[in-house]
């Protein structure tokens, strides 16, 4: 087995061939002046099981994914799994009005096209991959590596944003041995909003809002800030991908005490891996 890392995802492109134990391939990514990509495989893959890691967000890493799998399948390689640690577009999974596209339908079948298996982690709308027709697509649950990280933490509970984040949060209270719950908002008046817990006391407690996405930060910045008038000692935001568009990273330092994400997106606050669950299916 060896592994090429793309551009967007080259440390767990690494930890992820150290996990397998297998060679990470020098791959070359560049622009041209029209800002056209380039991209070339140097190690010879002839007959090798390949596997390719590389996020899809923004969208110019869709495009230099779709070259390097055209590169790996240069070399009439044995087999191709494309790992795509945050699959970009997964919450366009629908149609609303006549002539939109439905977009993560639209990159799962290019994805799909030079891919013998796909795997992603914690995916949007797990309906998306009903759309790689050959069925060989999974998605990979971070929530064991977000917990292995917060056990250090001495964590009371652990919260989703919404009702209907509620899983992951679950996933991560349970390896830690805590309760979850999710966050419900209350109407104070014409505008005043409070977002509190639906049933734990808070007061003097570590707790941990948890969700997928955090992207423009909104919900989860209002939520801390809400724990923390509720009496929370600390309050620490983890999700899968960390977005964090515009001011997104500056809002939620101002509300918690500590900002945490995996390596799906990478950027400074990507202190966990998910190497360990990927190569626990590529195997």
């Amino acid at each position: 087995m060896q592994v090429v890392g793309g551009s967007a995802s080259p440390r767990l492109a690494a930890a992820l061939a150290e996990h397998l134990r297998a060679r990470l391939v020098r791959a070359e990514t560049k622009r041209f002046p029209d800002d056209e990509c380039y991209v070339r495989v140097h190690d010879d893959l002839t007959g090798a099981k390949v596997v390719l890691v590389q996020t899809t967000w923004p969208d110019r890493n869709l495009i230099e994914l779709l070259l390097l799998q055209d590169a790996v399948r240069s070399f009439k390689v044995e087999s191709l799994t494309t790992v795509v640690p945050y699959f970009g577009y997964a919450r366009q999974d629908k149609q609303f009005l006549p002539g939109e596209p439905v977009s993560a339908r639209a990159i799962a079948r290019l994805i799909e096209a030079q891919s013998d298996a796909f795997l992603t982690v914690d995916v949007h709308a797990e309906s998306i991959l009903d759309w790689f027709e050959k069925k060989r697509a999974t998605s990979v649950s971070a929530s064991a590596d977000l917990a292995r990280h917060l056990r250090q933490f001495s964590v009371d509970f652990v919260l989703s944003p919404d009702e209907g984040r509620i899983a992951q949060a679950a996933e991560i209270a349970t390896a830690l041995g805590v309760p979850s719950d999710f966050l419900v908002k209350e109407r104070l008046g014409s505008e005043a909003v409070s977002i509190v817990p639906k049933r734990l006391e808070v007061e003097g407690k570590t707790a941990v809002i948890a969700d997928d996405i955090i992207s423009t930060g909104g919900t989860i910045a209002a939520a801390a800030a809400e724990l923390k008038r509720h009496g929370a000692r600390r309050v620490l935001a983890a999700c899968t991908h960390g977005i964090f568009v515009k001011n997104a990273l500056e809002r939620l330092s101002a509300v918690c005490d500590m900002i945490i994400s995996t390596d799906t997106v990478e950027n400074p606050t990507s202190v966990v891996s998910v190497a360990p669950s990927l190569a626990k299916h590529c195997r």
